[in-house]
């Protein structure tokens, strides 16, 4: 198993993915471990090479005694990346470790993506009752109300691993990160980030909303720009599809548009008729091609589903639409593959049909959130 040793603690890390690719790390919320980011994995890999880490106490890795710190949790990423220039997501606990680093040692980053955080709790005190209450009762004690803010619904496919993972959780690791927690302010650091930065929030998520969490880390981190997602504090898990195209539309580089040489003056006159084409073949390049393929990829909801929508939108059968969207938002459907749907029928069967269907498709998710 491979572990970097950092002061007083073995990491347990992950590291996958090509070497010629940039590296990308990624930080676990408390009570998971580095199986958080398993619905990230495969679409980050196409670009990326990714580490995933235990963080202190969690996990793998070592769980000494005692409390941590924000500035420990976050020498023990440094250890685990060694000397490479990395980007980086962390969420929860791993976005406070985020702040840390960017302020910090921001030459070592690239970009950073803070997900479901905070500068600072609204009460620590808390975080110190959790810690006491896990080293006096164990993980038990604590589990019903973290699943309750882990996600909106207890129903969700993700639930039942989180679960065991939160319970396998060492309660002296567990408590020591409720430490690190508690004594949290990363406030004055945030005016001094400059490394680009995207905050990621969830509309449900009870443990750092957004009011006084997630908007105080955007207005005070220059330039940082803004997602919103609906879901509880587990977003990555809750809405991957959303979430992994936040992710790599703000880690990747926009794609080049085709170019198009001009003709050679020798070849200008009989060229004419086919540059009457240019600016569909160009509509055909930079948008069916070079930007819809390059988006990230689908997320998890059903193939027929699907089929279904792009189906039923390119016919022009509105109530039929209407009623697998209405299905769809009520079971496994995210919004995101909505989005990319009428986009497929935009570009294969016209703007038309798309239109009336996306209005359709707003009218539902409206009356979904009422």
């Amino acid at each position: 198993m491979p572990f970097a040793d950092s002061p007083g603690c073995r990491i347990y890390f992950r590291l996958e993915g090509s070497s010629e690719k940039p590296l990308l790390v990624l930080a676990h919320a408390l009570g998971t471990d580095h199986g958080l980011w398993d619905p990230q994995m495969a679409p980050l890999l196409r670009h990326f090479r990714v580490l995933r880490l235990d963080l202190r106490g969690h996990g793998a890795s070592d769980a000494p005694p005692g409390d941590y710190s924000i500035a420990q949790l976050a020498a023990d990423v440094l250890a685990a990346a060694g000397e490479q220039r990395f980007s980086y997501c962390g969420l929860s606990l791993g976005g406070m470790i985020g702040q840390w680093l960017a302020a910090h040692h921001g030459d070592r980053l690239d970009r950073v993506v803070l997900a479901n955080t905070s500068p600072r709790v609204a009460d620590p005190r808390q975080f110190e009752a959790r810690r006491l209450t896990v080293l006096e009762q164990g993980m038990t004690a604590v589990e019903p109300a973290a699943m309750q803010r882990f996600f909106t619904t207890p129903a969700s496919p993700a639930a039942a691993t989180i679960r065991t993972t939160l319970l396998a959780t060492n309660p002296l690791g567990y408590a020591g990160c409720c430490a690190a927690i508690r004594d949290l302010d990363n406030l004055p650091l945030l005016t001094d980030i400059r490394v680009p930065t995207l905050v990621i929030g969830g509309d449900q998520d009870q443990s750092t909303p957004w009011a006084g969490h997630g908007d105080v880390l955007a207005t005070r981190i220059p330039g940082a720009r803004v997602t919103k997602i609906a879901s509880a504090h587990l977003s990555n898990l809750e809405r991957p599809a959303s979430f992994t195209h936040a992710l790599l539309d703000f880690l990747l580089p926009e794609p080049a548009a085709p170019r198009i040489d001009p003709p050679a003056p020798a070849e200008r006159a009989s060229a004419n008729a086919a540059n009457f084409m240019l600016d569909f073949q160009e509509l055909i390049d930079r948008y069916a091609w070079a930007a819809r393929w390059t988006r990230p990829p689908d997320g998890d909801a059903g193939a027929r589903r699907l089929v279904a929508l792009a189906l039923t939108a390119a016919l022009g059968r509105s109530e039929e639409f209407r009623l697998e969207v209405r299905a769809g938002l009520s079971l496994e459907l995210d919004e995101q593959d909505l989005k990319d749907v009428l986009m497929q029928v935009a570009v294969y069967a016209g703007a038309p049909v798309a239109d009336q269907a996306s209005q359709i498709a707003q009218q539902e998710l409206r009356a979904a959130t009422v």
